[in-house]
């Protein structure tokens, strides 16, 4: 299971190396073509923008992964290791509870918004909602794997 998650966050971080090449080569392409040669390809912002927010979200699923994302530790410092894994299952449910809200309602707007297309490229605006929906379960699924880890914890008496 860990060598899958492993392969699935590889896979992400290369996807996240493809867009962020892609975004900065149209980028640059489009600004030299602008300020260089006084023209543009107009699609170019439209795809950076779809880009940008795959990113974004992408990002976020690996920041999660590694624990990179911000985290208040006031609390939680002063508890012991059974008090911090027992406030750490609640803010996992908590978390869950959230994911399944951006899942849900990023599917609504996914669907929503597929039959409206970009004014340039063509492409489906719900592109840019179904971002959410991977982040929301590709989390959710992250969340689920420590929740399972934490009350085994608790159950067994162990520490980290």
């Amino acid at each position: 299971m860990k060598s899958f998650a492993l392969l699935v966050g590889k896979a992400i971080e290369a996807v996240v190396v493809l867009i962020l090449t892609a975004m900065s080569i149209l980028v640059f392409l489009n600004v030299v073509l602008r300020y260089g040669f006084n023209s543009s390809i107009n699609i170019t912002e439209e795809v950076s923008r779809y880009m940008f927010v795959w990113l974004a979200f992408l990002g976020a699923i690996l920041a999660f992964s590694e624990n990179q994302h911000v985290s208040v530790t006031i609390l939680t410092h002063k508890l012991s290791e059974k008090g911090r894994n027992l406030l750490g299952i609640v803010t996992d449910i908590a978390m869950l509870f959230c994911c399944y809200l951006i899942v849900d309602g990023g599917w609504i707007q996914f669907q929503l918004n597929l039959s409206n297309y970009a004014p340039i490229s063509r492409l489906p605006q719900g592109i840019t909602y179904l971002a959410a929906v991977v982040t929301g379960a590709l989390i959710g699924v992250l969340i689920i794997a420590r929740l399972v880890t934490r009350i085994g914890l608790v159950f067994k008496g162990e520490t980290k």
